[in-house]
């Protein structure tokens, strides 16, 4: 009888412990479905858990530990550009295939399930607009479409955004984050980067301003080319910048690298970068730099003394 108690005890016990982990397994289940649902955010970096609502009116920079979130190109826009400014250019522009190029799948069908996806045409936004009243051309590469790699849609949409700033005189300003060339569009991609380049030194040839902002991560011939060109280069705290991966260089040299390698923060102690800026101080610094690089209107007590200084050194 006495053992009979026993094994129902014992069952009943087995039974509460079974129920408690049924209900703790709920209360899980039901913790990762809110923050699925983006009610919660947790950062990758810190593991804070933060209402996303207050994430986001911190430009997605972790309020806990300052770990800067990727964001997408429309966020960027948001986050930089005065409301209602905003004019896109281009955006007819769509990729295509000249190489039949397939690997897994046929590239055509990669670029077809990337537009359904997420929205894009391509990996960056191009446009003009005002930064806290000053007028600016702005490119803002998308990680999300297939790295961010520059096809020639990339290239054609900046260069033609960077010769429109220069008729313009608008200072230009391109957002980097990038794995660099496509391979599917092989040397069409490369070419790229010498098509930019050269729309960049016309636009330095008229003296106006180019600022490229360094996201995580920009790598790549993207790195190799406009990412690199600017008058003063900005970059993100943390961000990963740099040409070929770090297990390429390790694997070449045969040598570890130090854990800060091709970060930001490496980059501006050897120079390579001007200046490492929080997103959230990111716009107010690109009104400073756009303000002090603005044409000094010439005043007319100054055309009247040039004239004069010109007409009596002609009679001397």
């Amino acid at each position: 009888m006495a053992n009979n108690e026993e094994s129902r005890g014992l069952k009943s016990l087995l039974d509460w412990f079974a129920n408690r982990r049924k209900s703790g397994t709920t209360s899980l289940e039901r913790q990762e479905r809110e923050i699925a649902d983006g009610l919660w955010h947790k950062c990758a970096k810190c593991g804070v858990l933060t209402y996303t609502k207050d994430l986001k009116a911190n430009q997605m920079v972790c309020v806990e530990c300052g770990h800067h979130n990727r964001v997408d190109s429309d966020e960027r826009i948001r986050q930089l550009i005065d409301q209602n400014t905003w004019k896109p250019m281009d955006e007819h522009l769509r990729p295509t295939d000249p190489l039949q190029f397939r690997d897994r799948k046929p590239y055509s069908d990669r670029l077809r399930e990337m537009q359904d996806k997420i929205g894009l045409i391509d990996a960056v936004k191009t446009g003009l607009g005002q930064i806290n009243g000053l007028p600016v051309a702005l490119g803002v590469m998308d990680f999300r479409f297939m790295g961010g790699s520059m096809g020639s849609v990339v290239g054609e949409k900046l260069t033609r955004m960077i010769e429109q700033a220069t008729q313009r005189r608008y200072p230009v300003i391109i957002v980097c984050t990038s794995g660099g060339a496509r391979m599917q569009e092989g040397m069409l991609s490369l070419m790229q980067m010498a098509k930019i380049s050269a729309a960049l030194q016309r636009h330095r040839d008229a003296k106006l301003l180019y600022i490229p902002i360094l996201t995580h991560p920009t790598t790549g011939g993207v790195t190799a080319s406009f990412a690199m060109l600017g008058d003063i280069i900005l970059a993100e705290p943390k961000a990963t910048i740099g040409f070929a991966g770090r297990r390429v260089i390790e694997q070449t040299i045969r040598e570890k690298l130090p854990e800060d390698f091709q970060s930001a923060e490496d980059l501006l102690k050897h120079g390579f970068v001007d200046d490492i800026v929080p997103r959230t101080q990111l716009k107010n610094t690109l009104t400073q730099l756009i303000a002090l690089h603005q044409p000094i209107p010439t005043a007319p007590h100054m055309v009247l003394w040039e004239s004069m200084s010109l007409s009596s050194s002609a009679a001397e």
